[in-house]
């Protein structure tokens, strides 16, 4: 069956895939992107399971395959990677329960 996700295009996340178009703008992406990931207040494993995390939420295949791969290479276990998509499950589903607030305000505003 073919798909719509090719796992061979996460190689065209690169200079000569996306960035070809706008060289500069690829060279500052990639320098902020670079910076972000690099050892801080949190260490490079604690930020690939929230990278993890956060692929999961924004649902992109490209970054799940690359960020599962990264949190291999640094020791997390599968255990807690899975874990990581149970949180970023919770919240993205928490944020959809809030939004019904939304919903509850336009119901009553129409009954007053």
């Amino acid at each position: 069956m073919e798909t719509y996700y090719d796992p061979a295009d996460l190689a065209k996340f690169s200079a000569d895939g996306i960035g070809e178009g706008a060289p500069e703008l690829w060279d500052l992406f990639m320098a902020y992107y670079g910076k972000v990931f690099e050892e801080g207040a949190l260490t490079a494993r604690e930020k690939s399971i929230i990278a993890l995390a956060v692929a999961a939420a924004v649902q992109c295949p490209y970054c799940i395959d690359a960020y599962t791969n990264s949190c291999l290479q640094k020791g997390v276990t599968e255990e807690q990677m899975t874990e990581a998509f149970h949180v970023a499950n919770a919240i993205r589903g928490g944020a959809a329960l809030a939004h019904g607030v939304q919903m509850k305000k336009i119901v009553e505003n129409l009954e007053m």
